[in-house]
């Protein structure tokens, strides 16, 4: 649940939003719904979309995930097959112009995961950080 996500409570929210704390129980019940003014208060406090606030995302008809927020994207989930090799979802490749035989470099955080990202980005980037990091050493 968004709210407890975020570590709002019930009141917390309401008061936010400028309404009773029993209103806001009443729409996390699905007792009742907020009008479309409200929502968009609770999508700018979450940082996510109206649409994203709406939409239940499920992956593998499993239980919903949290909607991403504004300029990030949950593309669903992929399999690793045998041989390590996975499909990105046709949506994002799409989204980013990913295509066949483009070269993407792997990046991880041990705790954050795994990202792929365009190899001529990346060579561009650690060009320019390594031209600041080279002026900076002739200072």
């Amino acid at each position: 649940m968004l709210r407890n996500t975020h570590g709002f409570s019930q009141e917390e929210i309401a008061e936010k939003i400028d309404i009773s704390r029993q209103a806001y129980a009443k729409w996390e019940s699905g007792a009742t719904v907020p009008d479309i003014e409200k929502c968009k208060r609770l999508a700018d406090i979450y940082g996510i979309t109206i649409d994203s606030l709406i939409k239940t995302e499920t992956i593998d008809g499993k239980e919903s995930i949290l909607p991403a927020p504004k300029g990030r994207n949950i593309w669903g989930s992929v399999t690793i097959n045998e041989r390590g090799q996975l499909v990105i979802p046709k949506a994002a490749r799409e989204k980013f112009g990913l295509t066949g035989g483009q070269r993407l470099i792997v990046l991880s955080d041990d705790k954050e995961g795994i990202a792929l990202v365009p190899a001529e980005i990346f060579e561009e980037r650690m060009k320019k950080a390594m031209e600041w990091a080279s002026s900076k050493s002739e200072e």
